[in-house]
Formats: C-alpha cells, sequence, structure tokens
C-alpha cells in the first residue's frame, strides 16, 4: 500500500552557486560516498532526499547524511538509509521506498513513492 509521495525539483546552477558559497552544505547534506559527484549529481541526490522527507510526511529524526542514493549493477538508484533515519522507516511501517531521479536542461528532478506492507 502506498503511504506516501514525494517529488522535488531543483535548479542546478542555483545549487551549484549554493555549494560554492556555502562548501560546509556539502559535508551536511551528502553521505560520504556522494561528495566527490559532480555537481548536478549532487543536485539530483539533493531532490532525492527532498522528495523522500516529503514522502516520509516530515524531517523528524531524518538526518541527511542518513539518506545516501547508491546505484544498484544495473544503474538503477536506490536509498541507503542508516541510524535514526533507517529506523524513523522502520517505525512509520514503509517497508519499501521507490526512487526515479533525473537531470537534464539546469534542472533535477525526483520523484519518491513509499510504501508499507499492509493497510493500516
Amino acid at each position: 500500500m502506498i503511504v506516501g509521495i514525494g517529488v522535488d525539483l531543483v535548479d542546478i546552477p542555483r545549487f551549484e552557486r549554493s555549494i560554492a558559497r556555502t562548501p560546509r552544505l556539502v559535508e551536511r547534506l551528502f553521505a560520504p560516498a556522494e561528495r566527490t559527484l559532480a555537481p548536478r549529481s549532487l543536485a539530483a541526490r539533493y531532490a532525492a532526499k527532498e522528495a523522500l522527507i516529503k514522502a516520509l510526511g516530515g524531517s523528524e529524526g531524518v538526518h541527511w547524511t542518513e539518506i545516501e542514493v547508491t546505484p544498484e549493477a544495473s544503474g538503477r538508484p536506490w536509498f541507503t538509509l542508516s541510524g535514526s533515519t533507517a529506523a524513523v522507516v522502520a517505525e512509520r511501517g514503509i517497508t519499501r521506498v521507490h526512487l526515479s531521479m533525473s537531470h537534464d536542461a539546469g534542472l533535477a528532478t525526483a520523484y519518491v513513492v513509499a510504501e508499507s506492507a499492509a493497510a493500516a
């Protein structure tokens, strides 16, 4: 059963200016493995994390660096959650999170669907 949907859109040039102006944002927003990626990929991951927070219904107990976007062998993006963020997702009964993201024409977007195993 779908329990939450989130979508986010990021202006890549604006995001690049933000991280250039405040480089510590990268450390606060991204897991260590994500920090070396190109700005457009970081923008897409930022959109993915925002979309996840929207699908969860809020950010209480969620920490940005505990949300990592990792690709499967096929390249399909997936969330790897840890710490209190993983606990929050489990406490809310969410058993699966679907992620789609893209970047083109100066924009990065992400769409998230959160599911539970059964109706509550």
